[in-house]
């Protein structure tokens, strides 16, 4: 996993602090890391599916939102500010079966002092668009 050193404490930090999460649940895996682009790797399994065998529509959204509000932490510079999933939406484009996974590039399109807007595209192996979604994300106080 490539992160940029000047956010590496501040991610890593967050993580240890953290107990088991959907993330988890999901399997992610973090493969890049940084204030303008965030991108995780999601299997698509028995914990992503729909009965259908094809990618969960809320599963696309969990990676979406996760991916947001991890880059909109790492954008914080007070500490005493988190952010929170205001909105979030999002296009599901193309299925993916069982037994493959989808990666999810998310970027910020404006990162305002009470708002964060990230949008993520979802790609399947061969690069093809999956899902599109945007997350608006509040800047809030962090509670003591």
């Amino acid at each position: 996993m490539h992160i940029e050193q000047q956010i590496k404490e501040k991610f890593e930090g967050f993580y240890k602090r953290q107990k088991k999460n959907m993330a988890d649940a999901l399997g992610l895996e973090f493969e890049y890391v940084s204030r303008d682009e965030m991108r995780a790797s999601m299997p698509v399994d028995e914990n992503t599916t729909q009965p259908m065998g094809i990618l969960h529509g809320g599963a696309s959204v969990a990676l979406a939102e996760t991916l947001a509000s991890v880059g909109g932490y790492l954008n914080l510079k007070n500490e005493n500010k988190i952010v929170v999933g205001l909105e979030i939406n999002a296009n599901h484009v193309r299925p993916v079966s069982e037994g493959n996974k989808v990666v999810g590039i998310s970027k910020p399109i404006h990162r305002g002092s009470q708002t964060q807007v990230w949008e993520t595209r979802i790609k399947n192996e061969s690069g093809k668009l999956v899902c599109i979604s945007r997350c608006t994300l509040a800047v809030v106080n962090k509670r003591k």
